[in-house]
Order: structure tokens, then sequence, then C-alpha cells
């Protein structure tokens, strides 16, 4: 007996003793110091550079929960516009880590072993944009319509499946460049403007008159919005975890704002809230397992902020898109929702 529970103590101090879970790509973006992640080049309310050329808005901010949670600076995060197909190529080529510019996950894609679909940001779904003088008001009455629509995007495919269940009649104009495809929807050569709802939204603004334009009340898929890195365990670990931290927070009533003093009264704060930022907590017991910052779930919230804050800084109601989190699938389940906050402990 006295052998037995031996054996069995040294296997469990073998266990709490493994060291930091080793990744490649994870190894090279600390080594470097850098984290690069690719965005859309121009699209407001998610990724558009400021005065100052340094990209900002909602998908960008992912890019920078990464970095201060892997490397505890969110400035670390190097973020570059690229265009939507190029974007997948270089991460599979190796030219990025991670990309945060409302890519869907699909099953094609997600079974490439190239890419590493590891964290759904936002609930999207595919819809139309007309100009009103169409005068149309629903995408049943586009029998004939020239639609403008993104090479190498799932958008082609939905629109196939839409317009030939109920056999409606339509030309496309299949525009990889976006600049291109925007100008040739603003100038009249396409009829309809096909893309996610909250990317019409968004490049709707683009428009010298957006008051003009008008998006029709049809959402034809489902468009789970994730973040792609390149595959590496310990990296998609490290990304799928921040973002939840990110959820937690929402639930805990934790923001950038509060989160210092809430760290500095930590002995009176609900266990939930220690273990997120307590020096023994299961976030920090994470850290050791996959070689971050110990303080990695406070830089996070503290540079970046709660999921809610991120939202209602670039798409809320005091912005241009007057979006009510609340009335949304990117609620947490709790307030009728889709996004599930994991447990960290």
């Amino acid at each position: 007996m006295k052998n037995l529970l031996s054996s069995v103590a040294a296997l469990t101090a073998a266990f709490f003793a493994t060291p930091a879970l080793s990744g490649p790509v994870l190894d090279d973006i600390i080594a470097k110091d850098k984290l690069i992640c690719l965005v859309n080049p121009n699209s407001p309310g998610f990724s558009v550079p400021d005065s100052q050329g340094v990209f900002q808005g909602f998908n960008t901010d992912f890019c920078r929960m990464a970095a201060a949670a892997i490397l505890g600076d969110a400035t670390k995060a190097d973020i570059r516009g690229i265009g939507f197909s190029d974007s997948m190529k270089t991460i599979v080529a190796d030219g990025a880590h991670m990309a945060s510019r409302s890519i869907t996950a699909t099953g094609t894609r997600d079974a490439d072993p190239g890419l590493a679909f590891v964290a759904t940001t936002f609930f999207d779904g595919q819809g139309f944009m007309v100009p009103k003088t169409l005068g149309v008001s629903s995408a049943t009455e586009l029998n004939g319509a020239t639609v403008c629509a993104e090479d190498g995007s799932t958008t082609l495919l939905n629109i196939a499946d839409w317009f030939g269940d109920r056999d409606i009649q339509y030309r496309v104009e299949n525009i990889a460049d976006k600049t291109a495809r925007l100008e040739a929807f603003f100038s009249g050569k396409c009829d309809v403007y096909a893309s996610d709802v909250t990317a019409l939204l968004s490049d709707r603004l683009l428009s010298d008159t957006p008051e003009a334009y008008t998006i029709l009340p049809e959402v034809i898929s489902a468009e789970p919005l994730t973040l792609v890195t390149q595959p590496d365990q310990a990296l998609e670990a490290a990304v799928f975890w921040a973002f939840q931290v990110m959820l937690n927070a929402d639930i805990l009533g934790i923001t950038s704002k509060n989160v210092t003093a809430i760290v500095e009264g930590l002995e009176s704060q609900p266990k939930a809230v220690q273990r997120l930022f307590a020096e023994d907590s299961a976030a920090a017991e994470m850290a050791g397992k996959l070689g971050l910052p110990k303080d990695w779930a406070f830089q996070v919230i503290s540079q970046v902020g709660a999921y809610s804050e991120v939202f209602e800084r670039h798409l809320g109601k005091e912005t241009p898109f007057g979006i009510d989190l609340s009335e949304t699938a990117n609620a947490l389940v709790s307030d009728g929702g889709q996004m599930y906050a994991y447990p960290i402990r």
C-alpha cells in the first residue's frame, strides 16, 4: 500500500509539474515580441485607420486582446489591412499569426489544415442593400437584378442557394477588391450589394449619400464570424480563453474602468472574480501551462475591456450604427443572445 501511495503521489507531482504547453507559432510571437493580425483595410466600425494610420474598430480590438494576453501589451499587435481572400492565404503561408476580419467559420474552411477557427466574436447573417430609387422593399422583388458580391466569400454560395430556391433570376458582378465593388454599386453598375448585414451598415457609411440606400429585411444565412489563427494548440488556447475572459467580465460586471479597483480589493470579491485575478487563481495556473504573463486576464480587461465595452465602443447605440447589443444574437445567453462564457476555473 505504501508503494502504491508513493507511486500515485509521484504521478500527481509529475502531472502538476508539466511544463508550459509549447507551440511553434506562439513561441514565434513571444520571441519576436509582436503578434501579426490581419483585418479588413477599410470597414467603418470594424477596422479603419485613424488619422495616425493606426487601425481602430471592433475587429481590431480582438487583435489587441490577443497581444495583451500573450505579450502583456495590447500595442504589440501589428495590425495590417488586407483583402478577404488574401487574408486566409497569408495565414496558410505563415505570413501572419491570426486574422480578425469577419471571416465566417464553415466546414470546408475549418477542414483546411492551414487554418484554425478559434472563437466566434460576432453572430451575423447575410443581407442585401439597394438604392432607394430601385423602389423595392423585399429581396423577393429582385428578379433580374445585378448583384455586386465579393469574390471568394460565402456570399456567392448563399446568393445561389437563396435565389435558386425561389427561382429568382439574377446576375453577379463578382469583384474581389472592395473599393472597386463599392464603386460599382454606388455608380449604379449593380442594383444590389450583398454582404453580411453589419458589413452593409458599415459600407453604407462609405457612400457620399448613405441615406440614399436601404437594407432589405431578409437575412438569408447564418454567419458566425470567427477569429482565425495558424494551427497551434497553445496559440489557439490563448486566443480562445482571452475571449472567454472578456465574456466572463461581462457576467461579473468587470470593465476596464473598474478592474484595477476590483483587483486592489480582491479579497472581498466573489470566488469567480478571484479565479480571474488572484496570484494563485485558475487564470494564473493557465498562464503557467500556456506560457502567458501571470496577470494576462487583468491585462486583457484593463487594456481592451469586456466584450460589451468593445461592442458599445464601436457598434453600440452611441455610434453611427446605433445597434442595441441586447437585441442581437451577440448578447450573453443569460440576456437572450448566443454568447456563452466558458468557466475559468
